[in-house]
């Protein structure tokens, strides 16, 4: 037991855990960020599945065909953006069910995700490369943090930054003030002069141009390629942390790197062996998460109007 816990503590003190955790939190934090924002506005964006594998194939499709890389991430999140007019339309103008809607959307991304890319690589059987964002290796210098932070991409300082720019969006700014109202007093905000309608579909596309990000992260940063179980769970993921979170973008930093950090830990621990099957360690961050999951949801205030359609004039 002491030797575990000390191979333990040995790992989470070393520089290549924090560095893989920072790389798979990244996604995460993207789209986690993107469902916040949608579900801020009241609406469920149950489309992040599809919506990141959409955004992860166009973006590496752009760059393969000779685009620069920020061209890619853009393209990516234009793709995110055109999925989440659709999911606007569906569930703030025809207010279909949300559940529906997204999982609808899920499931249309994914597979003209797959049927674009089996049309545009007919005789391939291994996926073509491209060269990703670089590390950024001139902040190795950076006192305690530089040796992580030279092993990353742009895309992870980006999204890292993100979060206070989210938070300030959100909390300090009056169209932030109009996408919470929108998402926990509808009636009220229309009353203010406020188009809840406009509001609501403003947030999605939004929130779904960063889910497009978000799995973009995956072909042009973590790979250099894709593959369709690429985004595996991540979307899911991102819905569940966002209730971790109580809906605050620095909570949702934390739950992504709190997940992140499980799910380094365990690749390390199944590359150290041991008694245990290895099945055991691929559970092991997804019960984790969720053990965090049902203690912070307990004390959750989500918004009032999550979930509920909105007609205009109706009180």
């Amino acid at each position: 037991m002491m030797d575990f816990l000390s191979s333990l503590g040995d790992m989470i003190a070393s520089v290549p855990f924090w560095v893989a955790t920072l790389r798979i939190a990244t996604p995460l934090i993207l789209g986690t960020l993107g469902v916040l924002i949608c579900e801020r506005a009241g609406v469920l964006n149950l489309g992040i599945e599809g919506i990141m594998v959409a955004g992860a194939f166009t973006g590496w499709l752009a760059v393969y065909h000779g685009a620069g890389l920020w061209t890619g991430l853009a393209v990516a999140a234009l793709t995110g953006a055109l999925c989440g007019a659709l999911h606007a339309l569906l569930t703030v103008w025809l207010t279909v069910s949300q559940h529906v809607a997204g999982l609808g959307i899920t499931m249309l991304a994914t597979s003209l995700a797959s049927f674009a890319y089996r049309v545009s690589f007919p005789q391939v059987s291994t996926p073509p490369t491209i060269q990703p964002f670089a590390p950024l290796a001139a902040l190795q210098g950076i006192p305690l943090i530089g040796p992580v932070l030279a092993e990353q991409t742009a895309l992870t300082l980006g999204a890292i930054a993100l979060v206070p720019l989210a938070a300030w969006f959100i909390y300090r700014t009056p169209a932030g003030l109009a996408l919470r109202m929108a998402g926990e007093n509808p009636a009220a905000a229309e009353g203010q002069g406020l188009d809840v309608l406009r509001v609501r579909g403003a947030a999605i596309v939004g929130g779904s141009a960063l889910m497009g990000m978000a799995g973009a992260f995956l072909t042009l940063s973590a790979f250099n390629a894709f593959f369709m179980n690429m985004v595996n769970g991540r979307g899911w993921i991102c819905v569940a942390l966002v209730v971790f979170a109580s809906w605050r973008p620095g909570k949702a930093l934390l739950g992504a790197l709190l997940f992140a950090a499980f799910d380094a830990a365990q690749l390390r621990l199944q590359q150290d062996g041991g008694a245990l099957p290895y099945q055991l360690y691929l559970m092991l961050p997804y019960v984790l998460s969720i053990l965090a999951l049902i203690v912070m949801a307990r004390r959750a205030a989500y918004p009032q109007a999550l979930m509920k359609p909105y007609r205009k004039g109706e009180r």
